[in-house]
């Protein structure tokens, strides 16, 4: 007995399965997704977690690396021109505050940024400019084509350069390009973006991505809050008949005959899928899932070869005002800055490998959405989160539960000493969010982790996300953190799959979306 059918069922309402969901809509096909909380966006969304009438993010903020994906570059799916979904791409891009009062600033314009790093050293400016135009003369289209899973190592152009230039490490090239401090110290910053140890291999091309996106979008803020990709997206997927329904946590993947042909929820609920599976689930999570085949193997050590990597600590700010930085040029709102040197990260990298926390030199992300979005707070008040990483299992049978909030109390005063909206006088509310609290929000948030983790290849290469959207069971797919190209705000995996998810049933990719990324 089924209590509802669709040609696809999608399992959770993340942005990705949203994405996916939308595109398989708009191609016409019959889809319902099934999302366990009382509210769409996973990870992508926009709440009041200190006091009423604060929106704050609860855990993603920018929108970066979406906006060259043709989703919103294109606007394939109408989300800019008809769902509402509205960015602003912020100028500073980013601010590093110093503790003489100065500041430095990277501007979406490349020729005040190189002005500015020049004033430390004149060959920095020169520096930075080469590598935007590295950036520009092939490696961004590679970079579209490992995106999309359809990079070729093997040729002798621009995917061979970006393939080897990704094997390398984030610190060599920063290294090998910048001289002074200061651009290292904003180089690496910039590069640990999506929370990767810039001294692996593997790193060598953020140095590239993470810069030059940054200079093109700024901090592309959604208006609204964070919460508004999803709900553009739901739009979307309503306005082709597809349904998205909340408070339905899925609990199994059916398979008979071999194939997946729907889902069950934890409320009983059995809903066919005559067409496919789509699963954002995590993939730890997925082979348990499965109801009448025993799992196969490729996905038991997809399970087995997972690593949580670095896990999030967030403090949720609710403020007097918005955050100003001093800067030589006088005080600068911003929407994002940053605190935290080169061998700051590094001292806590080697900390978070001992199970410590560190406060001395943090790497510390700083948000100020209400810079650009002053309504998501009453009065003129203003939203702030600071962002950085802690392990999720303490040293010495630490707690959290005793931890949180002096930790909190830690990154706050280290960030107040150069961002003084931050100092005590200032703040309406703090919430202190360690790994067990990100994963209790959010059962994918395996171990604390928000993007997804990483997968241990066969070979001892480390995937950023499993590389397969078609699984080991016909007519199951997956999308999600867990899926390549990994975490963070890029709609990739979602787009990725529904590609795939088309083409095996025979319908033309090219009906709702064009061969670019």
């Amino acid at each position: 007995m089924s209590d509802g059918s669709a040609d696809v069922v999608v399992i959770g309402a993340g942005h990705n399965s949203l994405v996916g969901a939308a595109y398989l809509a708009a191609a016409g096909l019959e889809v319902v997704v099934l999302e366990e909380q009382p509210i769409v966006g996973g990870n992508t969304v926009t709440e009041e977690l200190t006091l009423p009438g604060f929106q704050h993010d609860s855990c993603s903020s920018a929108h970066v690396l979406i906006q060259t994906n043709p989703v919103i570059r294109d606007d394939e799916l109408g989300l800019l021109s008809t769902h509402g979904l509205r960015y602003v791409r912020t100028d500073p891009a980013v601010v590093l505050p110093l503790p003489d009062g100065d500041a430095v600033v990277m501007s979406r314009d490349r020729a005040e940024t190189a002005a500015e790093l020049a004033r430390w050293d004149a060959a920095d400016g020169d520096a930075y400019l080469r590598l935007l135009a590295d950036w520009e003369g092939g490696l961004s289209a590679a970079h579209g084509r490992w995106n999309a899973g359809r990079l070729d190592p093997a040729s002798s152009g621009d995917d061979a350069r970006y393939e080897a230039l990704r094997s390398r490490t984030a610190h060599e090239v920063i290294a090998e390009r910048f001289a002074s401090d200061r651009a290292r110290d904003l180089l690496t910053w910039l590069s640990f973006a999506t929370i990767t140890d810039p001294r692996r291999p593997g790193t060598g091309i953020l140095p590239f991505s993470i810069t030059a996106g940054r200079s093109q979008f700024g901090w592309a803020t959604p208006i609204g809050g964070s919460g508004a990709l999803p709900a553009a997206l739901v739009a979307s997927i309503e306005s082709h008949g597809g349904r998205v329904l909340v408070d339905r946590p899925v609990e199994r993947v059916r398979v008979e005959k071999g194939r997946a042909a729907g889902v069950v929820t934890a409320g009983g609920e059995h809903w066919e899928a005559r067409r496919a599976v789509l699963s954002s689930a995590h993939l730890t999570q997925l082979a348990g899932m499965l109801d009448g085949i025993e799992p196969p193997a490729e996905l038991r050590r997809a399970a087995e070869s997972w690593r949580s990597g670095l896990t999030l600590f967030a403090v949720h700010i609710a403020t007097e005002g918005q955050l100003v930085y001093d800067t030589q040029k006088g005080p600068l709102p911003a929407v994002a800055g940053g605190i935290g040197s080169a061998a700051g990260l590094y001292a806590q990298l080697d900390a978070f490998a001992r199970g410590q926390t560190y406060a001395v030199d943090p790497w510390v992300l700083i948000v100020c959405s209400t810079v650009v979005d002053p309504d998501r707070a009453p009065d003129g008040h203003g939203l702030a989160k600071l962002l950085t990483f802690a392990p999720r299992n303490l040293a010495g049978g630490g707690s959290w539960e005793t931890e949180r909030d002096r930790y909190a109390a830690q990154l706050v005063e280290r960030t107040a000493e150069l961002v003084p909206g931050l100092r005590p006088d200032q703040l309406l509310a703090v919430r202190g969010e360690a790994p067990v609290d990100l994963e209790r929000r959010n059962r994918h948030n395996v171990g604390g982790s928000c993007h997804g983790g990483e997968f241990l290849g066969a070979s001892g290469e480390v995937l950023v996300g499993w590389p397969s959207y078609g699984l080991p069971v016909p007519g199951l797919y997956q999308t999600g953190a867990t899926a390549h190209p990994g975490g963070s705000v890029s709609g990739r995996a979602g787009r990725n799959a529904a590609r795939a998810v088309l083409i095996d049933l025979g319908i033309d990719p090219a009906t709702v979306m064009g061969p670019g990324g």
